[in-house]
């Protein structure tokens, strides 16, 4: 299908949407209404840009008519310059309106769970698992959202073996899910007495926040224990049980919260990140029934992939995926990261036009 015909048939759905929303049994209807309205609003933007660019091909075939036909020279060097200028814009056009058309991902808007380990290299893998998750930290402080620990373990000189922390705030997902992966450090450690520079590792994983409704969980798979933690990163003497640790029973999956001194409160997170953990189960099995197509994209989430390194002599960072290397490591470690995600974004755009059939 040629884009004009397929724009025609997104422009035709895109009216009866309108009139079923009109239809007074519609109206009635919350449910329906809501779903019809969230289909109107993610149409909207591409029969806007159907308009502009139909609107373009007439101007263009106008200008054309008026060069064949008009006998004026002074107008036909007018409408061959107009000609110009349109069929210039053209491309532009229907490249914004392919960019519209591709799938969007179910996730984007969501907020996120990060799981940040340290990987390779003991001591200091744990300092650069630290690191991260203060350059994420004021990332999300950038992009004014809220940052809440579920659960860390802390090293004795400041490093995170591991942290586990959500991010709230709309879109979250859209832009972190590219820092799912292995992140590669090197640098002199703080431990490294000779001067040497070492190479370590961390991993990260971003997953999308699930719903109640997006994973049913049976009460009777769940195995809770309560145990005496210590608080948010060792800060604190909790002198009552009130972290906790649910099992899930079916798949073996385990999680703990151990960040509020309330039992309910620890639960009811713990809770949310088993949601979110079994949604993020469920999604990576759909993702290896399409792995041979995925795998030539930018985001697959693939947790054994190194996907970045961070050179501190050298002040570079280098994302393996797009070979892009900026020598501004200090910027970056410092939440600078929109450059990185603009980047991979557009990439994985431009993977997905190609795998567009029109």
């Amino acid at each position: 299908m040629d884009l004009l015909s397929k724009l025609k048939e997104i422009e035709q759905n895109f009216r009866e949407i309108e009139d079923k929303m009109a239809d007074p049994a519609v109206v009635a209807d919350q449910a329906q209404l809501r779903d019809l309205g969230r289909k109107h609003t993610a149409l909207a933007p591409v029969v806007e840009a159907t308009e502009k660019y139909e609107r373009a091909l007439k101007e263009i075939a106008d200008a054309k008519e008026i060069i064949e036909a008009e006998e004026d020279l002074e107008m036909r060097e007018l409408a061959r310059s107009e000609l110009l200028e349109l069929e210039e814009h053209i491309p532009e056009m229907e490249r914004e309106i392919q960019i519209l058309l591709l799938p969007k991902d179910i996730n984007d808007d969501k907020s996120v769970i990060v799981e940040i380990r340290g990987g390779a290299g003991g001591e200091e893998a744990a300092l650069f698992g630290s690191d991260l998750f203060r350059m994420y930290m004021m990332y999300a402080e950038k992009q004014g959202w809220k940052v809440e620990v579920t659960s860390g373990n802390e090293t004795g000189i400041g490093g995170l073996k591991e942290i586990i922390f959500r991010v709230d705030g709309v879109g979250a997902f859209s832009k972190l899910k590219y820092e799912s992966g292995v992140h590669r450090v090197q640098r002199v450690p703080e431990t490294e007495a000779s001067g040497r520079i070492h190479t370590s590792t961390a991993t990260v994983a971003v997953l999308p926040e699930a719903e109640e409704v997006d994973v049913s969980i049976n009460p009777e798979d769940l195995k809770i224990d309560t145990y005496r933690s210590s608080g948010a990163g060792g800060q604190h003497i909790n002198m009552t049980d009130s972290a906790v640790r649910i099992t899930h029973l079916p798949t073996g999956i385990v999680v703990t919260c151990q960040d509020q001194r309330s039992q309910i409160k620890n639960r009811a997170k713990a809770m949310q990140y088993l949601r979110t953990k079994l949604y993020d189960l469920k999604l990576q099995e759909q993702n290896a029934e399409i792995a041979a197509e995925k795998r030539g994209q930018v985001g697959t989430g693939d947790r054994s992939e190194r996907i970045r390194t961070y050179n501190f002599p050298q002040n570079r960072v280098s994302d393996h995926r797009i070979n892009l290397t900026l020598y501004k490591l200090d910027q970056v470690m410092d939440g600078e990261i929109d450059e990185l995600i603009a980047a991979l974004a557009e990439a994985d755009q431009a993977e997905k036009l190609k795998a567009l059939k029109l």
